[in-house]
């Protein structure tokens, strides 16, 4: 049973009201819930499990049954008022409809004794009475809604009563007077000067086509009419305009004010003309330093390929190519390449020694290997914010988190959270409510904040590290990555034969997870430690200690 918005609006204070005697005082969540479940369609059951999240079980079964009882007192009042509005809706149009078909009907003059035409018969009355019982019924079929026949009768009759009442008392005046006919034979004479007044008068024309006066026989002058729309005026003044514009104008060297002293024309400013591109100019330069840039890139480019694969070296030797032309099938005494290398001019005087000597790095390159200390992922240098962006950062995230929840209360996933009620706002918040009842309104502050305390505290436990989590953290922070490289620390020890300083040496190197050896004599002692820069630079600091 889904209700309008009109009926949801009228029955919003309804629920608003049960709420504040149920509770002590106003719950709009509750309100919004019930209101949720009676547009929805909810029995009572759907309803006590729905209102079960927001009130106790005991309290959302009682709840439901006020609920319900509202809502059926609420549909039985809104259809008695329904009713009487379309009741009193058909009487007026049905007034409305009588009052229309009245026609006033010429009548000749009833002499006295006889009952004037706007007197009722017995007859004219039933008829009324039909018509109007037919238009009522007719009425009804459109609507579609059963009518109080009696009702509507009694109207009718009371109606006609005070018609005839009204009408019997005019005529019995009128003949106690012995002015009836009198005053009707009066009535209707003025009627006829009236009407014979409002006629127009007759146009008379002589000969010549002149209007002439009925009476007199003079001719009359009529008023023109004179145009009052805009459009007929504006025209009108551009034909007196134009007239006036036609008339020749004075001589300015006739009249004495004129002095030929002064020239006619004054000082000008030239006109700034405006300077108009040709179609297409600005495209071309576009297009110029579009191809220039290119040229460059290309350049550029070609240039870095060229001294990568050793291009310029080749080009650079073959500037050295014997000039001499030769022939496809002479064979040369030794190429031209390898004129530059070889001092002889072939290469039978030349030894294998000699040969060899001018080959260096630049013709043959060796493989060249990775040193084993580099790592073979890129070192990500990790980016430290300031103070101002951490707060920035977690202002950000607060606020993602803060619009997921809401997004989820809109969609009806999470039930939407009370309102933060604290000791300090609880007068501000509550208003009324905590003067009636302060405290009822009191302990359900306390039970609040109680409860928002505890939900803190668990969730602060569930991100508290275990002992394992905090042992294997603590662990990693000392431990290092060695695959890549050792770093060795050899120390000299005076005298090693206290058991003390043996065992510190030992319980240091072992907490710091670091291998190495000890080395006792009597004159020289000598110990050595294995591990990363930061556990070196730790035990530094525990020997120096």
């Amino acid at each position: 049973m889904s209700l309008s918005k009109r009926e949801l609006e009228e029955f919003r204070p309804v629920i608003d009201k049960t709420v504040q005697k149920f509770l002590g005082f106003s719950e709009t969540t509750l309100v919004v819930a019930s209101l949720n479940c009676i547009d929805k369609g909810y029995d009572k059951k759907k309803t006590i499990s729905k209102l079960s999240s927001i009130l106790d079980d005991s309290q959302a079964e009682k709840f439901a049954e006020k609920l319900f009882s509202s809502f059926s007192e609420y549909r039985s009042t809104s259809k008695r008022s329904r009713r009487k509005r379309k009741d009193a809706d058909i009487s007026e149009d049905v007034l409305s409809d009588s009052k229309k078909s009245k026609k006033f009907v010429e009548a000749d003059i009833p002499e006295p004794g006889i009952p004037s035409p706007g007197q009722l018969s017995s007859d004219k009355i039933k008829e009324m009475m039909m018509n109007a019982q037919k238009m009522i019924q007719e009425r009804k079929a459109q609507l579609n809604i059963p009518a109080s026949r009696s009702q509507l009768m009694s109207d009718a009759m009371d109606k006609v009563k005070k018609a005839q009442d009204l009408q019997a008392k005019i005529q019995a005046q009128l003949q106690n007077a012995g002015l009836a006919g009198a005053t009707l034979a009066s009535a209707t004479a003025a009627g006829i000067k009236a009407v014979q007044q409002s006629q127009p008068t007759p146009l008379i024309l002589d000969e010549q086509g002149r209007t002439i006066d009925v009476k007199t026989g003079e001719t009359v002058q009529l008023s023109h009419h004179m145009p009052t729309l805009k459009a007929n005026i504006r025209a009108k003044r551009r034909e007196q305009f134009k007239i006036v514009q036609e008339k020749p104008p004075e001589e300015i060297s006739d009249s004495k004010f004129f002095d030929p002293r002064v020239g006619l024309k004054g000082a000008t400013r030239a006109r700034r003309n405006f300077k108009f591109n040709e179609r297409g100019k600005f495209e071309q330069i576009a297009v110029r330093l579009r191809t220039k840039a290119q040229l460059e890139r290309l350049q550029n480019e070609i240039s870095y390929a060229a001294k990568r694969t050793g291009i310029a070296s080749a080009a650079k030797l073959a500037t050295i190519q014997p000039k001499k032309e030769s022939r496809d099938d002479e064979i040369p005494e030794i190429e031209w390449w390898d004129h530059l290398i070889l001092r002889d001019e072939s290469y039978q005087d030349c030894d294998k020694a000699e040969m060899l000597e001018g080959i260096t790095h630049l013709v043959e390159h060796p493989a060249q290997m990775k040193p084993p200390a580099e790592p073979t992922k890129e070192v990500s240098i990790p980016v430290i914010l300031t103070k101002k962006e951490r707060k920035k950062l977690r202002r950000q995230n607060r606020t993602e988190e803060e619009k997921e929840v809401q997004e989820k209360v809109r969609l009806g996933l999470l039930p939407p959270p009370e309102p933060k009620v604290r000791m300090a706002n609880l007068m501000r918040v509550l208003g009324t409510e905590a003067v009636q009842d302060p405290t009822k309104v009191e302990a359900h502050v306390r039970a609040q904040m109680a409860k928002r305390q505890r939900a803190h505290e668990e969730a602060n436990a569930a991100r508290k590290l275990t002992t394992e989590q905090r042992r294997e953290k603590k662990m990693g922070k000392l431990k290092e990555d060695t695959s890549l490289g050792v770093h060795i620390a050899v120390y000299r020890v005076a005298d090693l034969h206290n058991p003390a300083k043996k065992f510190k040496v030992e319980a240091n190197a072992n907490q710091l997870f670091m291998t190495g050896i000890v080395v006792l004599n009597r004159e020289c002692n000598v110990v050595v430690l294995e591990g990363g820069p930061k556990q070196q630079k730790k035990i530094q600091a525990a020997h120096d200690a």
